[in-house]
């Protein structure tokens, strides 16, 4: 059973950087997709990144060039650094394990396709 916890959310000011970070653990297969995802409030969760076990990341239009997802293997932990952050960032963040079938972020309905997730970190963004 593979295990997903985030941390590293908090508050930021319009411009600031995060890094998030996910323990994983359990993933038994050799492909694996990692992602992050997020909700904003009264919205439905959206897509934000993408890596495959291959070392492919694939972003949404909001996250490319200020967004960077990473993995360290050696410590099974999925990191998500966030630069120049704005208000409209300010969601729940979560990260997610799939398929290693998965190659964009942005495809409709992509959520559908992770079958694990973590709990979640806020991440709230304002002056």
């Amino acid at each position: 059973q593979v295990h997903l916890v985030e941390s590293g959310g908090g508050s930021v000011q319009p411009g600031g950087s995060l890094k998030l970070s996910c323990a994983v653990s359990g993933i038994q297969y050799s492909t694996w997709s990692l992602a992050w995802f997020r909700q904003k409030s009264g919205k439905e969760r959206e897509g934000v990144a993408l890596i495959v076990d291959d070392g492919i990341a694939d972003y949404t239009d909001s996250a490319q060039g200020r967004f960077i997802i990473s993995i360290d293997n050696a410590n099974n932990t999925l990191y998500l650094q966030m630069n120049n952050l704005k208000p409209d960032d300010t969601a729940m963040y979560y990260c997610a394990e799939g398929p290693g079938s998965i190659t964009s972020i942005r495809a409709p309905g992509i959520s559908r396709r992770f079958t694990s997730w973590g709990q979640g970190t806020q991440v709230t963004v304002s002056s």
